[in-house]
Protein backbone atom coordinates (compact mmCIF):
# COMPACT_ATOMS: atom_id res chain seq x y z
CA UNK A 1 0.00 0.00 0.00
CA UNK A 2 1.27 3.62 -1.13
CA UNK A 3 2.03 6.03 1.88
CA UNK A 4 0.90 9.25 2.69
CA UNK A 5 2.56 12.37 1.24
CA UNK A 6 2.83 15.01 4.04
CA UNK A 7 4.53 17.97 3.31
CA UNK A 8 6.66 19.87 6.22
CA UNK A 9 7.13 23.50 5.65
CA UNK A 10 10.17 24.31 7.52
CA UNK A 11 11.98 22.66 9.90
CA UNK A 12 10.72 20.87 13.02
CA UNK A 13 11.81 19.17 16.29
CA UNK A 14 13.38 15.23 15.45
CA UNK A 15 10.27 14.03 16.98
CA UNK A 16 7.97 15.55 14.43
CA UNK A 17 10.29 14.35 11.70
CA UNK A 18 10.92 11.11 13.24
CA UNK A 19 7.19 10.29 13.75
CA UNK A 20 5.83 11.03 10.26
CA UNK A 21 8.62 9.33 8.66
CA UNK A 22 7.77 6.18 10.37
CA UNK A 23 4.09 6.50 9.18
CA UNK A 24 4.41 8.66 5.72
CA UNK A 25 6.83 10.15 2.75
CA UNK A 26 7.57 13.49 4.30
CA UNK A 27 8.59 16.40 2.29
CA UNK A 28 10.70 19.38 3.17
CA UNK A 29 9.71 22.60 1.55
CA UNK A 30 12.50 24.25 2.97
CA UNK A 31 15.11 21.82 1.34
CA UNK A 32 13.60 22.55 -2.28
CA UNK A 33 15.79 25.10 -4.37
CA UNK A 34 12.86 25.16 -6.95
CA UNK A 35 9.99 25.31 -4.58
CA UNK A 36 7.27 26.32 -7.37
CA UNK A 37 8.56 23.48 -9.45
CA UNK A 38 8.28 21.09 -6.65
CA UNK A 39 4.91 22.18 -5.45
CA UNK A 40 4.02 21.71 -9.91
CA UNK A 41 5.17 18.42 -9.34
CA UNK A 42 4.47 16.83 -5.99
CA UNK A 43 1.67 18.96 -4.43
CA UNK A 44 -1.22 17.71 -5.93
CA UNK A 45 0.09 14.34 -4.04
CA UNK A 46 0.02 16.02 -0.37
CA UNK A 47 -2.49 15.13 1.83
CA UNK A 48 -1.23 16.50 5.04
CA UNK A 49 1.20 19.62 5.93
CA UNK A 50 3.47 20.27 9.17
CA UNK A 51 3.66 23.67 10.25
CA UNK A 52 4.99 26.50 12.06
CA UNK A 53 5.18 30.07 12.72
CA UNK A 54 9.00 29.96 11.36
CA UNK A 55 7.48 29.67 7.96
CA UNK A 56 5.51 32.32 8.30
CA UNK A 57 1.57 32.49 7.43
CA UNK A 58 0.21 29.92 5.97
CA UNK A 59 -2.57 30.86 3.62
CA UNK A 60 -4.29 30.54 0.13
CA UNK A 61 -1.48 30.85 -1.58
CA UNK A 62 0.02 27.70 -0.87
CA UNK A 63 -3.40 26.15 -0.50
CA UNK A 64 -3.82 26.72 -4.62
CA UNK A 65 -0.67 24.43 -5.18
CA UNK A 66 -1.49 21.37 -2.51
CA UNK A 67 -5.56 20.37 -4.01
CA UNK A 68 -5.60 17.12 -2.32
CA UNK A 69 -4.44 18.62 1.23
CA UNK A 70 -6.93 16.96 3.77
CA UNK A 71 -4.59 18.20 7.46
CA UNK A 72 -2.87 21.07 8.57
CA UNK A 73 -1.33 20.20 11.68
CA UNK A 74 -0.09 23.65 13.48
CA UNK A 75 2.89 23.54 16.37
CA UNK A 76 1.46 25.61 19.09
CA UNK A 77 -1.71 26.70 20.38
CA UNK A 78 -2.12 30.12 18.99
CA UNK A 79 -2.95 29.26 15.49
CA UNK A 80 -3.20 32.26 13.73
CA UNK A 81 -0.36 31.53 11.32
CA UNK A 82 -2.59 29.38 9.50
CA UNK A 83 -5.61 30.99 7.44
CA UNK A 84 -8.37 28.68 9.59
CA UNK A 85 -11.04 30.01 8.02
CA UNK A 86 -9.85 30.15 4.50
CA UNK A 87 -8.48 26.49 5.28
CA UNK A 88 -12.08 25.58 6.41
CA UNK A 89 -13.80 26.95 3.11
CA UNK A 90 -11.94 24.00 1.58
CA UNK A 91 -12.53 21.39 3.46
CA UNK A 92 -9.79 21.09 5.07
CA UNK A 93 -9.06 20.20 9.01
CA UNK A 94 -6.74 22.61 11.21
CA UNK A 95 -5.03 21.23 14.25
CA UNK A 96 -2.86 23.14 17.24
CA UNK A 97 -1.28 21.72 20.63
CA UNK A 98 -3.59 22.94 23.38
CA UNK A 99 -2.84 21.19 26.36
CA UNK A 100 0.43 20.20 26.52
CA UNK A 101 1.78 23.29 27.20
CA UNK A 102 -0.39 24.68 29.59
CA UNK A 103 1.56 24.57 32.53
CA UNK A 104 4.67 25.63 31.23
CA UNK A 105 3.59 28.93 29.78
CA UNK A 106 1.76 29.56 32.74
CA UNK A 107 4.94 28.79 35.42
CA UNK A 108 7.18 31.06 32.66
CA UNK A 109 4.20 33.78 32.91
CA UNK A 110 4.54 33.78 37.23
CA UNK A 111 7.98 34.00 36.75
CA UNK A 112 8.13 36.97 34.73
CA UNK A 113 5.71 38.50 36.32
CA UNK A 114 7.51 38.29 39.43
CA UNK A 115 10.88 39.41 37.39
CA UNK A 116 9.14 42.68 36.62
CA UNK A 117 8.04 43.54 39.90
CA UNK A 118 10.66 42.54 41.65
CA UNK A 119 13.52 43.73 38.97
CA UNK A 120 14.89 40.38 39.33
CA UNK A 121 17.19 40.61 35.88
CA UNK A 122 17.82 44.03 36.79
CA UNK A 123 19.35 42.95 40.03
CA UNK A 124 21.32 40.28 38.65
CA UNK A 125 22.80 43.15 36.37
CA UNK A 126 23.58 45.61 39.30
CA UNK A 127 25.47 42.48 41.30
CA UNK A 128 27.45 41.57 38.08
CA UNK A 129 28.42 44.97 37.04
CA UNK A 130 30.28 45.23 40.00
CA UNK A 131 27.22 48.21 41.55
CA UNK A 132 26.33 46.49 44.92
CA UNK A 133 30.04 46.90 46.11
CA UNK A 134 28.87 50.71 45.96
CA UNK A 135 25.61 50.38 47.31
CA UNK A 136 22.75 47.82 48.05
CA UNK A 137 20.35 47.48 45.43
CA UNK A 138 17.12 50.01 45.25
CA UNK A 139 13.80 48.77 46.69
CA UNK A 140 11.34 47.16 43.76
CA UNK A 141 7.65 47.29 44.38
CA UNK A 142 6.06 44.10 45.00
CA UNK A 143 3.35 41.46 44.29
CA UNK A 144 2.05 42.10 47.69
CA UNK A 145 -1.91 43.25 47.79
CA UNK A 146 -1.95 43.83 44.20
CA UNK A 147 -5.17 43.09 41.85
CA UNK A 148 -4.74 40.87 39.24
CA UNK A 149 -6.83 41.02 35.86
CA UNK A 150 -6.57 38.03 33.38
CA UNK A 151 -7.35 38.73 29.64
CA UNK A 152 -8.23 35.80 28.29
CA UNK A 153 -9.43 33.22 30.73
CA UNK A 154 -9.01 29.75 28.53
CA UNK A 155 -6.80 27.09 29.59
CA UNK A 156 -3.92 28.43 30.04
CA UNK A 157 -5.28 31.62 31.82
CA UNK A 158 -7.04 29.27 33.91
CA UNK A 159 -3.73 27.74 34.78
CA UNK A 160 -2.19 31.00 35.93
CA UNK A 161 -5.02 32.00 37.84
CA UNK A 162 -4.49 28.69 40.25
CA UNK A 163 -0.96 29.75 40.80
CA UNK A 164 -1.95 33.08 41.25
CA UNK A 165 -3.84 32.14 44.27
CA UNK A 166 -1.03 30.54 46.05
CA UNK A 167 -0.01 33.95 46.09
CA UNK A 168 -3.00 35.86 47.89
CA UNK A 169 -3.84 37.96 45.57
CA UNK A 170 -7.07 39.06 43.90
CA UNK A 171 -8.08 37.63 40.47
CA UNK A 172 -10.15 39.35 37.86
CA UNK A 173 -10.74 38.24 34.67
CA UNK A 174 -11.85 39.77 30.99
CA UNK A 175 -13.32 37.50 28.06
CA UNK A 176 -15.88 36.86 25.35
CA UNK A 177 -18.39 35.66 27.55
CA UNK A 178 -18.59 35.10 31.20
CA UNK A 179 -18.21 31.87 32.32
CA UNK A 180 -20.62 30.63 34.70
CA UNK A 181 -18.27 28.02 36.41
CA UNK A 182 -15.52 30.40 37.10
CA UNK A 183 -16.19 32.33 40.82
CA UNK A 184 -13.30 35.29 39.75
CA UNK A 185 -15.13 38.81 38.66
CA UNK A 186 -16.00 39.53 35.50
CA UNK A 187 -15.47 42.61 33.35
CA UNK A 188 -17.27 42.70 30.16
CA UNK A 189 -14.82 44.85 28.54
CA UNK A 190 -10.67 44.86 29.05
CA UNK A 191 -10.84 48.66 30.01
CA UNK A 192 -13.19 47.48 33.01
CA UNK A 193 -10.47 45.19 33.81
CA UNK A 194 -7.69 47.41 33.55
CA UNK A 195 -9.79 49.78 35.63
CA UNK A 196 -9.89 47.47 38.58
CA UNK A 197 -6.79 45.85 38.09
CA UNK A 198 -3.29 47.15 39.02
CA UNK A 199 -1.36 43.55 37.02
CA UNK A 200 -2.95 43.02 33.64
CA UNK A 201 -1.75 39.24 32.17
CA UNK A 202 -2.45 39.40 28.57
CA UNK A 203 -2.86 35.41 27.73
CA UNK A 204 -6.34 35.71 24.65
CA UNK A 205 -5.28 34.33 21.68
CA UNK A 206 -4.13 36.53 18.65
CA UNK A 207 -5.69 37.55 14.99
CA UNK A 208 -7.61 40.12 13.64
CA UNK A 209 -10.49 39.99 16.27
CA UNK A 210 -7.70 40.54 19.32
CA UNK A 211 -5.35 43.14 17.20
CA UNK A 212 -4.72 45.92 19.49
CA UNK A 213 -7.02 45.43 22.23
CA UNK A 214 -4.60 46.11 24.83
CA UNK A 215 -4.63 49.80 23.35
CA UNK A 216 -3.46 53.63 25.03
CA UNK A 217 -6.69 53.85 26.42
CA UNK A 218 -6.38 50.12 28.18
CA UNK A 219 -3.50 51.37 29.40
CA UNK A 220 -3.99 54.33 30.85
CA UNK A 221 -6.82 53.08 32.81
CA UNK A 222 -4.33 50.28 34.05
CA UNK A 223 -2.76 53.34 35.71
CA UNK A 224 0.66 54.40 36.98
CA UNK A 225 0.72 51.75 39.27
CA UNK A 226 0.07 49.35 36.70
CA UNK A 227 1.95 46.48 35.19
CA UNK A 228 1.35 44.68 31.51
CA UNK A 229 2.37 40.76 31.70
CA UNK A 230 1.79 39.66 27.75
CA UNK A 231 2.31 36.13 26.72
CA UNK A 232 -0.43 36.23 24.24
CA UNK A 233 0.83 37.61 21.08
CA UNK A 234 2.70 40.36 19.99
CA UNK A 235 -0.53 42.14 18.14
CA UNK A 236 -2.54 41.92 20.92
CA UNK A 237 -0.56 44.86 22.05
CA UNK A 238 -0.34 48.43 20.20
CA UNK A 239 3.38 48.03 20.60
CA UNK A 240 3.82 52.31 20.33
CA UNK A 241 1.14 53.08 22.54
CA UNK A 242 2.63 50.87 25.26
CA UNK A 243 6.20 52.00 24.63
CA UNK A 244 4.52 55.87 24.96
CA UNK A 245 2.59 54.69 28.01
CA UNK A 246 6.16 53.35 29.26
CA UNK A 247 8.17 56.26 28.54
CA UNK A 248 5.70 58.51 30.19
CA UNK A 249 4.82 56.74 33.01
CA UNK A 250 1.59 56.37 32.15
CA UNK A 251 2.03 52.50 33.12
CA UNK A 252 5.10 51.46 35.60
CA UNK A 253 6.54 48.76 33.78
CA UNK A 254 6.20 45.29 31.74
CA UNK A 255 7.04 42.02 31.30
CA UNK A 256 6.69 41.06 27.88
CA UNK A 257 7.38 37.78 25.83
CA UNK A 258 6.08 38.51 22.50
CA UNK A 259 6.08 41.46 20.23
CA UNK A 260 4.61 42.32 17.04
CA UNK A 261 7.42 41.57 14.41
CA UNK A 262 9.53 39.03 15.54
CA UNK A 263 12.41 38.67 16.17
CA UNK A 264 12.44 42.23 15.74
CA UNK A 265 11.77 44.28 18.95
CA UNK A 266 12.11 47.78 19.22
CA UNK A 267 14.82 49.72 20.36
CA UNK A 268 13.00 51.79 22.66
CA UNK A 269 11.60 48.83 24.38
CA UNK A 270 15.35 47.31 24.49
CA UNK A 271 16.92 50.58 25.42
CA UNK A 272 14.40 50.57 28.86
CA UNK A 273 15.65 49.39 31.93
CA UNK A 274 12.19 49.53 33.72
CA UNK A 275 11.01 46.37 32.01
CA UNK A 276 11.25 42.90 31.25
CA UNK A 277 12.49 41.56 28.01
CA UNK A 278 12.19 37.40 26.88
CA UNK A 279 12.71 35.98 23.30
CA UNK A 280 8.86 33.77 23.52
CA UNK A 281 10.71 31.23 25.47
CA UNK A 282 6.94 30.97 27.09
CA UNK A 283 6.19 27.39 26.12
CA UNK A 284 10.59 26.37 25.33
CA UNK A 285 11.50 24.03 27.70
CA UNK A 286 12.47 20.50 26.24
CA UNK A 287 9.99 18.50 27.50
CA UNK A 288 6.81 20.61 26.49
CA UNK A 289 8.51 21.17 23.03
CA UNK A 290 9.06 18.07 22.56
CA UNK A 291 4.93 17.30 23.32
CA UNK A 292 4.09 19.92 21.48
CA UNK A 293 5.97 18.12 18.25
CA UNK A 294 4.49 15.19 19.28
CA UNK A 295 1.00 16.16 19.37
CA UNK A 296 1.62 18.09 15.73
CA UNK A 297 3.07 14.39 14.33
CA UNK A 298 0.28 12.62 15.84
CA UNK A 299 -2.54 14.78 14.50
CA UNK A 300 -1.30 13.62 11.25
CA UNK A 301 -0.96 9.96 11.87
CA UNK A 302 -4.04 9.61 13.06
CA UNK A 303 -5.90 11.10 10.63
CA UNK A 304 -4.01 9.07 7.77
CA UNK A 305 -4.86 5.98 9.69
CA UNK A 306 -8.70 7.14 9.67
CA UNK A 307 -8.77 7.86 13.42
CA UNK A 308 -9.51 11.50 12.67
CA UNK A 309 -8.00 14.71 14.32
CA UNK A 310 -6.45 14.71 17.81
CA UNK A 311 -6.89 18.42 18.65
CA UNK A 312 -8.80 20.14 15.63
CA UNK A 313 -9.57 24.04 15.82
CA UNK A 314 -12.99 25.62 16.50
CA UNK A 315 -13.06 26.61 12.43
CA UNK A 316 -12.48 23.07 11.19
CA UNK A 317 -15.20 21.39 9.46
CA UNK A 318 -14.58 18.09 11.16
CA UNK A 319 -16.90 16.80 13.33
CA UNK A 320 -16.46 13.40 15.67
CA UNK A 321 -18.48 10.16 15.05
Amino acid sequence: MSRTDILMTAPMMPIVIDTLEKACTLHRLWEQPDQEAFLKEVGPRIRGVATSTLYGRLEASLLDRLPNVEIISSFGVGYDNVDAVEAARRGIVVTNTPGVLDDEVADLTIGLLLATLRKIPQADRYLREGQWLKASFPLSTTLRERKVGIVGLGRIGKAIARRLAGFDVSIAYHGRTQQDDVAYPYHPTVTGLAEACDVLIVITPGGAATRHLINADVLKALGPNGVLINVARGTVVDEQALIEALRSGTILSAGLDVYEDEPRVPQELIDMEHVVLLPHIASASVHTRNAMGKLVADNIVSWVEGKGPLTPVPETPYKAG
